[in-house]
């Protein structure tokens, strides 16, 4: 498995360490994990600290050329918010973990020149079907759709 999927799985479980959803995210820029985020909304009580969006945060403020030549590594397929993020700041790039538990608006992100990669990693499946499982309420929050759930 790659370094930096690892990387993304390990902010995930701290994320369910803390009692929050197991989502993880690293940006990463010419070989370098430059930011690490997990999803953060229960723990910060936030309406936006998904995994990506904390990792965006975490890395700072960045030079544009900077977010052209990055690469962004999640656990989950990202969200209509996380991926308009991703769209703004011009990443060409974003490895997903996996988008069977949940699947954002991939083709739309590739329509716009994004490179969608989904490795479909059986660890990040896991931790995300024993959370929804356990979890569903808190699920629904976090995504916002009663009907959501393990596609």
């Amino acid at each position: 498995m790659d370094k930096f999927m690892q990387a993304a799985i390990a902010e995930a479980k701290k994320g369910a360490v803390e009692g929050g959803i197991p989502i993880g995210s690293v940006l990463v820029i010419d070989g370098k994990i430059v930011g690490r985020g997990h999803n953060r909304r229960v723990q910060q009580g936030s309406a936006v600290l998904h995994a990506e969006m904390d990792c965006l945060e975490n890395a700072g403020r960045l030079k544009a050329a900077d977010y052209r030549r990055a690469v962004l590594y999640s656990t989950l397929s990202p969200c209509d918010m996380c991926s308009g993020a991703v769209l703004l700041y011009g990443i060409p790039r974003i490895v997903v973990g996996e988008n069977r538990t949940f699947h954002g608006p991939e083709e739309y992100v590739r329509s716009r020149g994004v490179v969608v990669e989904v490795v479909d990693n059986s660890e990040c499946r896991q931790l995300m079907e024993t959370f929804i499982s356990d979890n569903p309420a808190l699920w629904d929050e976090d995504i916002g759709d009663e009907t959501s759930g393990i596609i």
